[in-house]
């Protein structure tokens, strides 16, 4: 069930085309949600007001973070998992025709719910399933496995903030939520069909295969931790917790965009200028841009860690890698101020394109070096007995970045935007600094040194 001499099982293909079917339709009903409900009811929208076109975008965003860990759980135990993911896809094709025929915002809380749980039963199995096919695979192998994964995932999201935006903008915003349920229902019957390719991977709940016996026997295990286990730990919820802050100032970045530089035929203020020619480009391009930077990104940095790792002195330590990302960040919110003054805050000329795509730069820098760094680091160095319960923390600490997102923005939509944003830059690359200034500490103490 591995990777054979011609390449992987068609398994393989099966589990991460169908992440790109599912991603397709997310990250283009995440931009549609946001902008669907702001815009004026002549123009197809809602026409309520941005801060609960916000706060229904956090709401999707969060939900789809910590329901995963239940459809894990569920996967675990009781529930075949190949089985999950068709349901999770029926669901959330579902909840996409309730945005389609939506004329109030109950009929879009049903669409994120029913997203919410569909996506619950899809993420996780679909990636256990994925890792099963490859049995005897040592833990570089599998790095590149989930790297390819990745990959699907990204021309998913960089197809859906493309293509779609264009079918809202010429046949209105119902007919791109029409479109994702449709991707969702093709997507399940891809998995149906491939199912037969998957021999015994996920037949049966995930705690009966034999990869999880260590893990059993960690949590049978009472003997207490040591003091190199017990700062191991600290430093993993040290990580976590930057996390949180990065994630909440990295999904806050699209509230922003979307209204304060978006182009007025969106809901926005225009402070940048979309236009390309006499074509104005959708908000959702700059989604876009950032499904796209990290399909080219990835491979570029992985190139880099690999050069470094070649060095006497070996590679960068993780958290150097975590102060790195989050310093970059903090380029994002400064870039906006730039533009912010540039523009005049909507009184003068609009800011070039180049700000757009300079924003979307630093964002995308910042999550290549620190998106792929937790679950590796807590698998690499978590207690066996608590693997578990601190894989469970870090989504749970997005979630609360995904629904704190909403309220840090509409707070800060009370100041003067220079001032207000130009904090939130001082105050997240002060924390790359500070975490950069501990980093040789902190990963001294990982390493028992």
């Amino acid at each position: 069930m591995g990777k054979t001499k011609k390449g992987f099982p068609f398994g393989f293909y099966v589990c991460s085309l169908s992440f790109t079917f599912e991603r397709l339709a997310y990250y283009a009903a995440k931009w549609g949600l946001t902008i669907f409900i702001a815009a004026e009811v002549v123009k197809g929208g809602l026409g309520l007001d941005k801060s609960v076109a916000a706060s229904m975008s956090a709401n999707l965003v969060a939900l789809t973070y910590i329901t995963p860990i239940i459809g894990g759980y569920i996967a675990d135990r009781w529930v075949s998992p190949r089985l999950l993911v068709p349901l999770g896809e029926i669901l959330m094709g579902a909840g996409y025709l309730c945005a389609w025929k939506a004329n109030s915002l109950g009929m879009l809380w049903a669409m994120v719910i029913l997203v919410a749980v569909g996506t619950g039963f899809f993420k996780g199995n679909v990636s256990g399933i994925n890792g099963r096919l490859f049995p005897l695979a040592d833990e570089d192998e599998l790095d590149t496995v989930f790297s390819l994964q990745y990959s699907f995932v990204n021309i998913g999201s960089f197809c859906g903030t493309t293509f779609l935006p264009l079918l809202a903008k010429s046949a209105g915003y119902r007919m791109l939520f029409l479109a994702c349920g449709i991707a969702l229902f093709v997507d399940c019957a891809w998995w149906m069909f491939g199912m037969k390719f998957f021999g015994d991977a996920g037949k049966k709940p995930f705690l009966i295969d034999n990869r999880v016996e260590d893990i059993n026997k960690a949590e049978k295990d009472t003997a207490p931790l040591t003091k190199l286990e017990k700062n191991r730990v600290i430093a993993i919820l040290i990580v976590t917790a930057f996390s949180g802050i990065f994630w909440l100032i990295w999904y806050m970045v699209y509230n922003p965009v979307y209204f304060e530089f978006g182009p007025t035929s969106e809901a926005g203020l225009g402070w940048a200028n979309w236009n390309i020619g006499s074509f104005t480009m959708p908000t959702a391009w700059f989604d876009s841009m950032n499904g796209l930077l990290c399909i080219g990104l990835c491979p570029v940095f992985a190139g880099i860690w690999a050069k470094l790792r070649q060095r006497p002195q070996g590679d960068m330590g993780m958290f150097k890698k975590t102060a790195l990302g989050i310093t970059i960040l903090g380029l994002t919110p400064a870039t906006m101020v730039l533009a912010a003054v540039l523009a005049g805050s909507g009184t003068k000329e609009p800011v070039g394109i180049w700000i757009i795509v300079l924003t979307a730069i630093f964002m995308t820098v910042g999550e290549v070096i620190f998106s792929p760094l937790g679950n590796s680091f807590i698998n690499k160095y978590a207690p066996k007995k608590l693997l578990g319960t601190l894989l469970g923390i870090w989504p749970l600490v997005i979630f609360f970045a995904g629904k704190g997102n909403a309220v840090l923005y509409n707070w800060l939509s009370k100041f003067d935007f220079i001032k207000a944003y130009g904090g939130v830059a001082v105050v997240v690359i002060a924390c790359g600094l500070v975490m950069l200034v501990f980093s040789g500490k902190v990963d001294r103490m990982v390493e028992g040194e």
